[in-house]
């Protein structure tokens, strides 16, 4: 009895046992971190490529011959095949989108060109669920997109 009283008192291995409860919610905290800030830096690596990319266009005009060479550099720069990349320009007159580009808006109207560049690749974390938004794979889409005003 005397034995069994001490053995209940001893508090020796107590923080090993604690340590051990603990240890796969707070590994799970940290991958879970890890997987989010890869992604997060992912997606800032194509949002990069495509401000290089609409970076190009202030020195030319807009057109088909430049859509094309944008959408060719930013797959390049983004490492992703150029289907990922969608160019894509308009313009306004009064607010209002025009189908073409190259028209020209009625007198009095006010009108702006504008340009954006979207990148589209695919991000796998370190342990794949098919929760959260994910594809079938395990894998989430992420994107990046950068527009400019041309005139």
């Amino acid at each position: 009895m005397r034995n069994l009283n001490t053995l209940r008192r001893d508090e020796r291995g107590t923080s090993v046992i604690e340590l051990a409860l603990i240890a796969p919610i707070l590994a799970t905290m940290i991958i879970g971190t890890i997987d989010l800030s890869t992604a997060y830096s992912e997606k800032l690596r194509l949002e990069q490529s495509a401000h290089r990319a609409v970076e190009k266009v202030q020195a030319l005009s807009a057109n088909g011959t430049t859509a094309g060479t944008l959408k060719s550099e930013a797959a390049e720069a983004a490492e992703v095949e150029e289907e990922n990349v969608t160019v894509e320009y308009w313009l306004e007159c009064d607010g209002v989108k025009q189908a073409d580009y190259d028209t020209t808006c009625g007198d009095g109207e006010t009108y702006a060109r504008y340009l954006s560049v979207e990148i589209v690749d695919e991000f796998t974390p370190f342990f794949p669920l098919k929760t959260f938004g994910a594809n079938d794979n395990g894998k989430y889409d992420i994107s990046g997109k950068a527009g400019i005003r041309t005139q």
